[in-house]
């Protein structure tokens, strides 16, 4: 059990991550022309607007579920919205924010494109700290709007008038997965512009540039879209129910900054929190980078119910870096 534990320790996560990334995206982007299903609720964006798609989103079953009257919502349909509500909660709790880190399509692209940034040689931006934490409501914003517009659109609240069906569905309209991931099946029929009426023109018109900032920000900023993304923030409104977690002995940590500086996404907290366990935080994709990256034995630690799967150790970084400060610990 010893050597097992070892050469997992020892192993390279990343290379690892790879393979099943690009496994998920064959399977989530083409597993339908081979009748595969995974799911009607899935905690990523398997977009059911690519005809090929092995699952959909649980952001658009939420959708079409709320934009329901309050009467149908406290009956028939209220049970079909816990029912997907649980449904999702049953895939999340098993790799808890990993669904971005190694499932997520959207993620996949952002991360080759972050590849094909390094081959040209082009420089990723840094946000300021204030900055950065300004950039990460824009997520908890836009959940909640996709939640709250099909109530309205459905319902009268106290008195107002409706909101317009046109904005209906609020977020799939403007979501970047609903052109981008059907193009990997030859599909560009989602490059349009709506020009029915003012709202649908606008939304439409929205969501193209919206794919434009998907691309470009993922060409020169790691995980441009996730600072953004409803999904992780819903993520990590239920992230503490998750059986894998990823947790800190604070005692044990130097400071030394490697697991920052390797992060995608620039979590500080990361590094600087030395007192909580759960470092887990919004923006927190579980590629476990961090712990590849971290020289100090059981300081980071990724675990399943309590056991651990994959520790920090002194032994590990060394195997993967090199005795030497390795290039890609300053510029992951």
């Amino acid at each position: 059990m010893k050597k097992l534990s070892t050469f997992v320790n020892n192993a390279n996560i990343s290379r690892f991550r790879f393979y099943i990334q690009l496994l998920s995206f064959i399977v989530l982007i083409y597993g339908g022309y081979a009748y595969i299903s995974i799911g009607q609720n899935l905690p990523t964006f398997a977009c059911p607007y690519n005809h090929a798609t092995a699952g959909n989103c649980f952001l658009i079953s939420l959708q079409h579920q709320l934009h329901n009257s309050w009467q149908n919502l406290l009956g028939f349909r209220g049970i079909a919205l816990l029912s997907a509500i649980i449904s999702f909660l049953l895939f999340f709790i098993l790799l808890n924010k990993a669904w971005c880190g190694y499932i997520c399509p959207l993620g996949t692209i952002q991360d080759w494109l972050t590849s094909l940034r390094k081959r040209l040689g082009i420089r990723f931006a840094r946000y300021e700290e204030s900055t950065f934490r300004k950039l990460k409501k824009v997520k908890y914003v836009v959940l909640v709007w996709l939640i709250v517009a099909p109530l309205f659109i459905a319902n009268s609240v106290f008195g107002l008038p409706r909101l317009s069906h046109d904005f209906f569905p609020p977020f799939c309209t403007i979501c970047p997965a609903r052109p981008v991931l059907p193009l990997f099946t030859g599909d560009t029929s989602q490059y349009f512009i709506d020009f029915s009426s003012p709202i649908t023109l606008t939304m439409t018109a929205l969501g193209l540039v919206i794919v434009a900032l998907f691309l470009v920000g993922s060409f020169v900023k790691k995980r441009f879209f996730c600072l953004f993304c409803p999904m992780s923030a819903l993520h990590y409104l239920f992230s503490r129910l998750a059986i894998l977690r990823l947790t800190k002995e604070g005692e044990k940590c130097t400071k030394c900054g490697n697991c920052f500086r390797v992060c995608d996404v620039n979590i500080v907290e990361i590094a600087d929190d030395v007192t909580h366990r759960n470092i887990v935080q919004d923006d927190c994709m579980m590629c476990f980078k961090c712990v590849e990256a971290c020289p100090e034995d059981g300081c980071l630690k990724v675990s399943v119910l309590g056991l651990p799967i994959f520790v920090s150790s002194e032994e590990g970084f060394f195997h993967r870096y090199g005795p030497l400060e390795n290039k890609e610990i300053k510029d992951a």
